[in-house]
């Protein structure tokens, strides 16, 4: 391969790096061509971007971005694909799913800015909420102390000394 050609791809991994906020190093050593189609059409349905990789020219893509990505390096051996997502659990469900003995396997992750590394993080990563996750469980935290305000004031009739009463019974 020309050098040429190898900056053009180097420049174009980085760039997907910085399109997608997570991304996974998995082994798809062992995966026949069946078994790699299949994996594909899945990641298509979840909206994850696959892409079957040099582990020189990745490693060199993600020396070019200014974030520290060296954690990752070490993982960086035998035949490694990388799965990019906007969601951070959602390749980590996909591989829970289909690795059957292991296969694809986990190498590591960068997720919600942190590393992840090795197959015994997968169940780490399949926990963790993704930004809309964390948005709604706020909102309903907050809206819990407003809907016990209006209950109290519904059950009292709507008469201030039956506020008062149902305010008072209210245990602390």
């Amino acid at each position: 391969m020309r050098k040429e050609d190898k900056s053009t791809i180097i420049e174009q991994i980085a760039a997907t790096v910085k399109e997608y906020g997570h991304f996974y190093l998995v082994d798809v050593t062992a995966m026949n061509a069946a078994a790699t189609s299949a994996l594909r059409r899945d990641c298509f349905k979840s909206d994850i971007k696959l892409m079957l990789v040099k582990n020189t020219l990745l490693h060199k893509a993600l020396e070019s971005l200014e974030e520290d990505f060296s954690p990752l390096y070490g993982s960086l051996k035998g035949t490694t694909a990388v799965m990019f997502s906007n969601t951070a659990n959602v390749p980590a469900k996909l591989i829970k799913d289909k690795a059957k003995d292991g296969i694809p396997g986990l190498k590591a992750a960068y997720a919600e800015e942190s590393f992840y590394i090795g197959a015994d993080q997968l169940d780490a990563l399949v926990s963790i909420k993704s930004k809309n996750e964390v948005i709604a469980d706020i909102v309903a935290l907050l809206q819990s102390p407003a809907k016990n305000v209006i209950s109290a004031l519904q059950s009292g009739g709507n008469t201030l000394h039956g506020v008062l009463k149902t305010l008072g019974e209210r245990p602390e």
